[in-house]
């Protein structure tokens, strides 16, 4: 009875061993087929040439009254106490550049 319990043993490791190296060579060679017309249909699928867009427009430039009256809030805000000193440096420096 051993003998039998033993042999019934390694065919069910040789057979669950054999139907694991099955699925995965079938699960590998469907990936492989899906590759394959992945790029079948690339290649048939008709090209379309992207749409070109204009560029868009520049940004209006701020006239010196915008930026005197920016920087007069600005001030104003400082002078408040909402800006400290560097706040104020900082956002100074970006109505200028702008």
């Amino acid at each position: 009875m051993p003998r039998l319990m033993r042999t019934v043993a390694r065919t069910a490791v040789v057979a669950g061993t054999a139907t694991a190296v099955s699925n995965r060579v079938s699960r590998r060679q469907a990936g492989r087929w899906n590759d394959q017309a992945d790029q079948q249909a690339a290649q048939q699928a008709p090209q379309y040439a992207e749409p070109q867009y204009a560029p868009p427009p520049p940004a209006p430039v701020a006239s010196t009254d915008d930026k005197l009256a920016q920087l007069a809030q600005l001030g104003a805000l400082r002078d408040s106490g909402v800006l400290t000193d560097i706040e104020f440096e900082v956002q100074k420096n970006k109505i200028l550049t702008a």
